[in-house]
């Protein structure tokens, strides 16, 4: 079976209020939501599992540390680019939409990514893979240290519960 470059595959949609399953949402519900795929910098998007907590469980005969693993963490943050024009300067309506959602501190969202061999634009379909979904509340928005390129601002994410390698249902 032959491999698939991973530039232009991740999907990932922001909701902004639960679903009905949150770890397992239809299609309907995240075709509702935001498609944030391409108002996203790529290069330091972050929604993974990272290392869990671990706990010291070695019997009395073990000479070396053997950790137990504990609960699992997750990391998120966003970069969203921000959109101006004439309709949506100093204020937006459809084009600033992902920043609209993760602008204020302690919102709270529903996101899905897919990674798989279907284009970021194809629509979500019955048993798609997600990689990752999760119910996330918003950090203060940062100013990018290097100003150039576009306006952005990354959102860094605190993830509340989330849900490894499901399916779309």
């Amino acid at each position: 079976m032959p491999r698939s470059l991973a530039d232009g595959h991740i999907k990932f949609t922001i909701l902004l209020t639960k679903p009905a399953n949150p770890a397992q949402p239809t299609a309907a519900e995240l075709a509702a939501g935001i498609d944030a795929s391409c108002n996203i910098l790529s290069s330091d998007f972050t929604w993974t599992a990272s290392e869990s907590d671990k706990v010291a469980e070695k019997a009395l005969c073990v000479a070396n540390n053997a950790n137990a693993l504990g609960a699992s963490n997750f990391q998120a943050s966003i970069t969203p680019f921000r959109y101006f024009d004439a309709t949506t300067k100093n204020g937006s309506l459809t084009e600033d939409v992902v920043w609209d959602a993760v602008m204020t501190k302690g919102t709270t969202l529903w996101a899905y990514a897919r990674n798989t061999a279907k284009k970021s634009t194809d629509a979500w379909a019955a048993s798609d893979e997600i990689y990752l979904g999760g119910e996330v509340i918003t950090d203060e928005p940062q100013t990018p240290s290097e100003r150039g390129g576009y306006i952005k601002y990354k959102v860094p994410m605190e993830f509340q519960s989330a849900w490894p390698h499901i399916a779309v249902a």
